[in-house]
């Protein structure tokens, strides 16, 4: 029962009862725990603060109750979590956005308005490769699902049912939560009668009046939804910055005083509409944005932004590059001013800092409205990158004549994985070991990822493909690791002992994801530790038991969706609890040096620092510097070391 009293206790806001049984009934139905045994091990919950109120049920008697309120009677009464205004979510996963992520990506391509493949799946009723789509939405980072069906020719409510019922089927896609998205309100009613868990409206607004807006706002409270709000009223959409905020001020002071609808469950669309029309009126789009954002930000506590972001380059349909530039430009500073979710193609986002360098400056040029004449300049230049695949500095084939090491940095920033095998065999020949290929070259990229994805420079589906070129690198490079140990063993040169410490690495529970993990464990063992790795879905207690189990000297714990913080939280609460020293690390997409500052370390109670890494990669670093002894001279040297 602790580990659940004490994970009540770390959230609840509300004071805490907890009356057990005097243990389990023996054969006779009869209970045989004593009262002195059972005083012991309640009264703990009282001095541990994680109750207000103890008491006994089945098999207690006066004689229990007494020994209860003896060992309970000098803890201080337990103080209530203070509550944190979050705005949760839910698929089959708990989704969290808290202070800790900079952004929330929202996958668009199931949305049949927006993605003529997906509108032809759906219009010839091939809903098993529909679903495919949603599916690699979300393996490429997409943290939420937009799904819409309007759409002239469909029962457009028949088909949101139908789709929203194939995807609670589909585990690895409805793990993410739903943002049902219609103009028709017949028919976001209809998917919130089927969705699971706590979904998204996308979207209501005041432009049938207060009375209609309240209406359906009363009806998204019912079925437990959060909203978006579009900057729209009885006068129209806004399109300046002050319209924008009046609008949203508005409908901000509708919800919460009428309805007393959670704030942190508004979310905002200041609206994002097309620049570079060669309409002068739409010069100043993006800045009333921005500006908006900014202010709704500051003066509506407790709400979000967000946007449909190919909006912005609707005027360069056909010319990708140009798109993807202006998205990832437009995020970077939108982000900058609190926009924290946004409906993108989670598989299609340029590098922000690897945007060809012209292409970077005409399209912030338009996009700031810095100059009279960007939208011509920015034409001008666009023709140059039409039939390209990206904006990148480097979309023609000249990174390949660069030495071995830059291409396999490039090719993990960039996400390639065409020529990542023979790249990879080729600095295995040129370097003196496999593992110096990993420590190297591919650490360096990882790094510069971690760096960038920090800066908000690169995104988590960036970043998730980022990883699986690395994982297919490090999976080349493997045989020939293990090759070269049984060698070496062979001949004497490396025992089979371990002798630069013990690591026990987990994925926390909640989470599935392992390819950091999986990295981190081969690097730390070609460096002469021992690694313990207890996989995925790790509850706390696990954690706990099994360093405990093989006396490790570190613990390592990895998580890339939102929940893996509370979890790692979790763990550190468990082990302060202990009593014993072990170094204690995270790293993943989610994490902070906030997060670590302010909620794991001080969960530890045995003086030991919880240490915090941007990346996989650095983490191998850290271990050296905390619990090594004989790490490679990269590692020991600090190469690929920077803890915060």
């Amino acid at each position: 029962m602790r580990p659940y009293a004490a994970e009540i206790s770390r959230i609840a806001d509300t004071n805490i009862c907890i009356y057990p049984n005097a243990g389990l009934p023996n054969e006779f139905g009869e209970y045989d725990q004593l009262a002195d045994e059972m005083a012991v091990i309640v009264g703990e919950f009282a001095t541990s603060g994680l109750v207000n109120i103890l008491g006994g049920c089945c098999g207690t008697t006066p004689e229990h109750i007494s020994a209860i309120a003896e060992a309970a009677g000098k803890a201080a009464p337990r103080t209530p979590a203070k509550p944190e205004q979050h705005l949760r979510l839910s698929g089959l996963e708990p989704f969290t956005l808290s202070s800790e992520i900079r952004f929330v990506n929202v996958g668009e391509r199931t949305n049949v308005t927006g993605s003529a493949r997906f509108k032809k799946l759906i219009s010839e009723g091939d809903y098993d490769t529909a679903l495919d789509v949603a599916r690699q939405q979300v393996e490429n980072g997409a943290q939420i699902i937009d799904i819409n069906m309007d759409e002239g020719m469909l029962d457009s409510e028949a088909a949101m049912v139908r789709f929203l019922n194939l995807v609670a089927t589909e585990p690895d896609i409805a793990r993410v939560p739903v943002m049902i998205d219609s103009s028709k309100w017949s028919v976001i009613e209809a998917g919130l009668k089927c969705v699971q868990g706590k979904a998204v409206v996308n979207s209501i607004s005041l432009k049938e009046g207060a009375e209609n807006f309240l209406e359906q706002a009363r009806l998204c409270q019912r079925y437990g939804a959060a909203v978006i709000v579009m900057a729209f009223d009885e006068e129209g959409q806004a399109d300046t910055a002050a319209r924008k905020f009046e609008i949203c001020k508005r409908s901000y002071d509708l919800l919460t005083e009428e309805l007393d609808f959670p704030p942190e469950d508004i979310i905002f669309d200041p609206n994002i509409f097309a620049v570079a029309t060669g309409i002068s009126e739409h010069d100043n789009y993006a800045v009333d944005f921005i500006e908006a954002t900014a202010r709704i930000r500051k003066e509506l506590p407790g709400a979000h932004v967000s946007g449909g972001v190919s909006n912005i380059s609707f005027s360069f349909r056909g010319n990708e590059p140009v798109r993807e530039a202006m998205h990832s430009a437009f995020l970077y500073h939108a982000i900058s001013k609190g926009m924290d979710m946004g409906i993108v193609n989670a598989g299609q986002l340029a590098i922000y800092e690897d945007i060809e360098p012209s292409l970077k400056e005409a399209v912030e040029d338009v996009l700031l409205n810095r100059r009279p004449d960007g939208t011509d300049k920015l034409l001008e230049i666009a023709e140059e990158f039409r039939g390209q695949k990206g904006a990148s500095k480097e979309q023609d084939t000249a990174w390949r004549e660069t030495p071995v090491e830059a291409r396999l940095s490039h090719a993990l920033i960039n996400g390639i994985t065409d020529f990542i095998e023979d790249d990879t065999e080729e600095a295995r020949l040129k370097l003196p070991r496999p593992l110096n290929v990993i420590e190297g070259p591919l650490m360096d990229g990882m790094n510069t990822v971690g760096d960038l994805f920090g800066e908000g420079k690169m995104f988590l589906p960036q970043v998730v493909k980022s990883a699986r070129v690395m994982k297919r690198a490090v999976a080349y490079l493997e045989p020939f690791m293990e090759a070269e140990k049984a060698e070496m063993q062979a001949s004497g040169a490396e025992t089979v002992a371990r002798n630069n410490g013990k690591v026990l690495m987990a994925t926390v529970k909640g989470d599935v994801h392992d390819i950091g993990k999986n990295i981190v464990g081969v690097v730390l063992q070609c460096n002469n530790f021992d690694v313990v790795d207890m996989g995925v879905m790790v509850p706390a207690a696990d954690i706990i038991s099994k360093a405990v189990e093989e006396q490790v000297d570190m613990i390592g714990l990895s998580g890339l969706i939102t929940p893996s913080l509370d979890e790692m939280c979790h763990v550190a609460a468990r082990e302060g609890g202990q009593g014993f020293k072990i170094s204690f690390a995270d790293w993943g997409a989610t994490t902070s040096k906030v997060h670590t500052a302010v909620k794991n370390q001080p969960a530890l109670q045995g003086g030991q620092k919880f240490n915090f890494t941007f990346s996989a990669a650095r983490w191998c670093g850290l271990a050296v510097f905390l619990v090594g002894r004989t790490g490679s001279r990269a590692l020991q040297n600090g190469k690929n070391f920077r803890s915060d």
